[in-house]
């Protein structure tokens, strides 16, 4: 039903409010002060705060305003024994959703309690349908393929679970797809889907966005910050390119996983949190861990379900359906191909997988000036002519990083070595790129000295 916290000096009354919503399938936790309840807030942030005005340290209006800055999507109801219309509108005015007079009428708080949370619940559902229809066009299952019918199968055999998730895939293949597909149809779809790239973070950063900090923890930290865990409670928390991560991060994510509990940088409090973790990652994480790169028990809590999207060159017979898709989304209509661009597409060893296929459709349809069909002649892979360069045996012997480096090296070198039109050719950010490029040792040319 939800977690309720109730903030009261009067121990009856914490009791009598704990006992009956208990017996409504509440869990209900109390505190007696302002100090009490901060701490239990910070702790483990309730789904409502029941929130008595006279308080022995402080009065409630104060009370709301701390809670907020601590979180503040938790809905607050604020009682007293001392009702009036300026209270009333003070108390709305510093953050409260609603104001109730004592002594308390159980049957009515609990009307008010559940239309709070039902209208609570309902606004965060409602703002992640509108994030999965803009993030989310291309159903990751796509394709009739052997390949994709496994994927397929696994994916939904799966789909009621909490236990995390590895995605494994190349580059481009749709793996924050389908990250966003487990979460909206899974057991936590109605709460939050927060997702962040761990590449090209520092260790600093990257700890911040993860565990949040307080106040004055670092130069420059002038107020608390939530960090993902802390967004994602109840809901998905979606970490994208784990192999990544820094080493000295990874037993602070272990032990946050294991225990359901963290500390924000600069806190020395424990903080709960319910999070399901899906983790994708374009890397053999095995093979890392088994060379001491990545922590192997970090590896078999993340690796609990794996599913592994195959690369487009090994389904060709799927890039038809795909490509008639991303034409049809992006033109908003029906879109050919014709035989002989379809047999194109299909020759090519798509190493950017589904993300350079899109880009490629892109181009073709402003070669092609709105015209219904796509034809050969429209084609252009990276900036080339349309005879692409055909997936040689040479290439299928490449390990898929290894692949990965040539493809990136060969997209630098086409955008003149310029790491920000690269980036966007590639459909990653610079700090991402820059990060391949530091793990391939790729040299980027000094930048050409300006003229006197």
């Amino acid at each position: 039903m939800g977690r309720i916290l109730v903030i009261d000096d009067e121990a009856g009354v914490r009791f009598g409010v704990r006992s009956f919503l208990q017996t409504h399938g509440f869990e209900v936790k109390e505190a007696a002060s302002q100090r009490a309840a901060e701490e239990e807030f910070r702790q483990s942030p309730p789904d409502l705060a029941l929130l008595d005005y006279s308080l022995p340290d402080g009065d409630g209006l104060e009370l709301i305003g701390a809670l907020k800055k601590i979180d503040e999507r938790v809905p607050i109801v604020m009682i007293t024994g001392h009702a009036s219309i300026d209270l009333a509108v003070h108390a709305v005015k510093h953050g409260a959703d609603h104001f109730i007079e004592k002594p308390l009428k159980l049957p009515a708080l609990l009307v008010i309690v559940q239309r709070i949370l039902e209208s609570y619940r309902n606004r965060r559902k409602q703002v992640a349908v509108s994030v999965y229809v803009n993030r989310h066009q291309l159903d990751p299952f796509i394709g009739e393929s052997a390949a994709m019918r496994v994927l397929t199968d696994e994916a939904h055999h799966v789909l009621d679970s909490h236990a995390p998730v590895l995605i494994q895939g190349e580059t481009g293949t749709g793996k924050g797809v389908l990250a966003g597909w487990l979460h909206r149809h899974g057991p936590r779809a109605e709460e939050a889907f927060v997702d962040i790239n761990c590449a090209g973070l520092s260790r600093e950063l990257m700890e911040s966005e993860l565990f949040g900090h307080e106040r004055g923890a670092f130069t420059g930290a002038t107020s608390a910050k939530l960090g993902l865990l802390d967004v994602a409670h109840r809901g998905t928390a979606f970490l994208d390119e784990i192999g990544e991560i820094d080493p000295q991060l990874q037993p602070r994510l272990l032990k946050a996983l294991e225990e359901k509990r963290f500390r924000r940088v600069g806190d020395v409090r424990d903080h709960s949190v319910d999070v399901r973790l899906i983790a994708a990652t374009n890397r053999d994480l095995g093979r890392l861990a088994r060379e001491g790169k990545f922590r192997s028990d970090l590896y078999f809590r993340i690796n609990t379900i794996a599913l592994t999207i195959p690369p487009l060159r090994k389904r060709p017979e799927d890039i038809p359906l795909l490509a008639r898709r991303i034409a049809a989304g992006l033109r908003q209509g029906d879109v050919e191909l014709t035989p002989r661009a379809l047999r194109t597409l299909q020759g090519y060893a798509w190493p950017g997988n589904i993300r350079e296929l899109r880009n490629v459709i892109e181009r073709a349809l402003l070669h092609a000036r709105g015209a219904p069909v796509l034809d050969h002649a429209d084609l252009r892979f990276g900036g080339e002519s349309s005879e692409p360069s055909p997936a040689s045996d040479e290439d299928l012997d490449l390990t898929l990083e290894e692949l990965e480096r040539k493809h990136v090296e060969r997209v630098l070198r086409h955008e003149n070595n310029s790491v920000e039109a690269a980036a966007a050719r590639l459909g990653i950010s610079r700090s991402a790129l820059y990060q391949r490029l530091k793990r391939y040792r790729t040299q980027l040319p000094p930048p050409p000295e300006l003229s006197s």
